[in-house]
Order: C-alpha cells, then structure tokens, then sequence
C-alpha cells in the first residue's frame, strides 16, 4: 500500500505500524529486543505498531534502532522543487521578448546630469505621446435615452 494524500491519518498510521513491525521481523528481533534498543517501552513499541500515536521522538529512535533513519531525508527533504519553480527557471534563461538596444548589455546606460531648471520640458529627441481619445462609459443598455 503506497502511503498518498487520499488516505487518512489513522490509515498512514496503522501502515507505517506494519511497515516498522515488518522490518523488526526481518532482523529477528522481538518488540522487548526493539525497544531496549530503540531506549523505548515496549508499550511504546506496541502502539507504535498498531498504528496508534506516539511521540515523534519515540519514532525516531525507533527508526534509528532499525537503521531507517537515513529514510526520513526521502521523506522529508530539505527543499522541495515545485514542478511551477522548475517552469519558472527555464521561462527565465529563455528569452520571451527583446527589450530594446543596449550600448552594453551589461550595464545601463549613465544618464547626463542635469541641473534642477523649473519645470521640465519635452525633449527633441523624444517623441510625444498622443492624447487617448476618450471612450465614452460603459453602459447596461436599459439606461433611459437622453432625449426619449
């Protein structure tokens, strides 16, 4: 049984007790031998394989009796790599869009240095935006007419 999200806790509880209580057998150990080893009471052990809760600390010493420690970093790793991270790192080396000449592509541009004059007048080598023409507002449709 894989453990996934569609299960419940109590369901991942009672499969990781089999899992712990499988490889126990699998180095003949019985559950007093396991939890002198583990430095856990043997009810511990027994709830732990019955798929009860226990104390996370009393699950880690457990796993490392068992030599199953090392399993945690599979189950819990350090950063976990979205695969809309990933999507994001490549649209970012791969260029969608040119964004315009560059003396150098490295670094701006500097910029001349201007003495404060009043207020700012349009420069010749730049062009004027045109005025918008306006829209007239949105309307429902059932509005009267003006002049009905």
């Amino acid at each position: 049984m894989s453990l996934d999200g569609l299960l419940t806790n109590d369901a991942v509880l009672a499969e990781l007790g089999r899992r712990l209580e499988s490889h126990r057998l699998q180095r003949n150990l019985t559950q007093a031998e396991l939890a002198h080893e583990a430095q856990v009471g043997r009810a511990t052990l027994q709830r732990l394989e019955r798929g009860r809760s226990v104390q996370t600390e009393s699950l880690i010493k457990v796993l490392r009796a068992l030599e199953l420690l090392p399993a945690l970093d599979a189950a819990v790793p350090q950063s976990v790599e979205l695969p809309i991270a990933e999507l994001e790192r490549q649209q970012r080396r791969t260029r969608q869009r040119a964004s315009g000449r560059r003396t150098d592509h490295h670094t701006r541009p500097q910029r001349e240095s201007r003495q404060p004059s009043g207020p700012r007048q349009p420069s010749e080598s730049r062009p004027r935006r045109e005025s918008r023409p306006r829209r007239e507002p949105w309307r429902w449709g059932d509005e009267p007419q003006a002049g009905a």
